[in-house]
């Protein structure tokens, strides 16, 4: 089987960032305990869990907003994500004498600065994201004046009046072109003035690039979480372009022996939160991975927690 290793792989600034953050925070008494994280730090189980287990409380209730958990919180130090924060969760955080930590990253605060530029000359913004997802979260409460749409559907059901205004629009860093191109033609079909700015961030781009520029392999493997928008857009991106087949795995516990039966080429790539070693991990056993010899067989991780960060 020949083992493809799609480059570049690894964390991105933002995430190397994010834990800088977290671990110094860990390291210096002087902060406040407990220590909160509004969120997952990044979107990645494996280093929660991580963090976890060294007294860092991740609070990540579905259907609760960043502003929502953090009224739960009456003291320590509380950490925000990479994912980005609204400024009414600083602003709360300030009134309630809370120690906090803005590990934002620095291509989602780039967006946020465009929006309120815009706003503050006179533009509405529609916004392209995901729905559930912390980043869209955090933009869409700078603004009443701010409109969110995920799909052609949700472009539809924008106010017709909207076209005699000034309108901007722009985008969450992870998504792919392929998000937002059949959005921007419905868009420029009912708001023919609009401007775009393509916010998609380098480290997404580049991984996306790198799949659609791969030769054409028969199965591709996604290193990441089931929750990293990136990871996922690496599927969708290789499925579209060179790979027959292309599953994310969190590890190189959930691939199925089956996937590699009549694969004779295989590539990996991985998100930009998923640790080095987990993905060398899975380029490893597939690399040394005989159909025929079950001393091959045996993916069970071999990783410890300090191999994660």
């Amino acid at each position: 089987m020949n083992t493809i290793e799609i480059k570049p792989r690894g964390y991105c600034h933002g995430v190397v960032n994010a834990l800088v953050i977290v671990k110094k925070v860990l390291k210096d008494p002087s902060y406040p305990r407990p220590i909160y994280i509004l969120g997952q730090i990044v979107h990645n189980r494996q280093i929660t869990d991580f963090f976890s287990t060294h007294g860092v409380i991740s609070l990540d209730q579905e259907g609760m907003s960043r502003l929502d958990m953090l009224e739960t919180i009456n003291d320590g130090t509380v950490i925000f994500t990479a994912h980005g924060i609204s400024d009414k969760v600083i602003e709360r955080a300030k009134e309630k004498g809370l120690t906090y930590l803005n590990a934002t990253c620095k291509d989602v605060l780039k967006v946020h600065v465009a929006v309120k530029d815009k706003l503050n000359e006179g533009y509405k913004v529609i916004y392209i994201g995901h729905r559930n997802h912390p980043e869209p979260e955090a933009v869409l409460d700078i603004s009443d004046d701010i409109y969110f749409v995920e799909n052609e559907q949700d472009v539809l059901l924008l106010p017709n009046n909207l076209n005699q205004e000034k309108i901007f629009v722009t985008n969450q860093t992870t998504l792919s072109m392929y998000d937002i191109n059949n959005v921007l033609k419905m868009i420029e079909l009912k708001y023919p003035n609009y401007i775009f700015d393509n916010e998609i961030c380098k480290a997404t781009t580049m991984r996306q690039d790198a799949v659609m520029d791969q030769d054409l392999v028969d199965l591709m493997l996604v290193v990441g979480d089931k929750k990293s928008s990136n990871s996922n857009k690496l599927v969708e991106v290789g499925l579209k372009t060179k790979a027959k087949v292309s599953f994310l795995i969190q590890n190189v516990n959930d691939i199925d022996l089956q996937w590699l039966n009549n694969a004779n080429q295989v590539s990996v790539t991985s998100g930009a939160s998923t640790p080095s070693t987990v993905t060398k991990e899975v380029i490893a056993f597939l690399k040394q991975y005989k159909k025929d010899d079950p001393s091959t067989w045996d993916h069970q991780s071999k990783i410890d927690d300090k191999d994660i960060l």
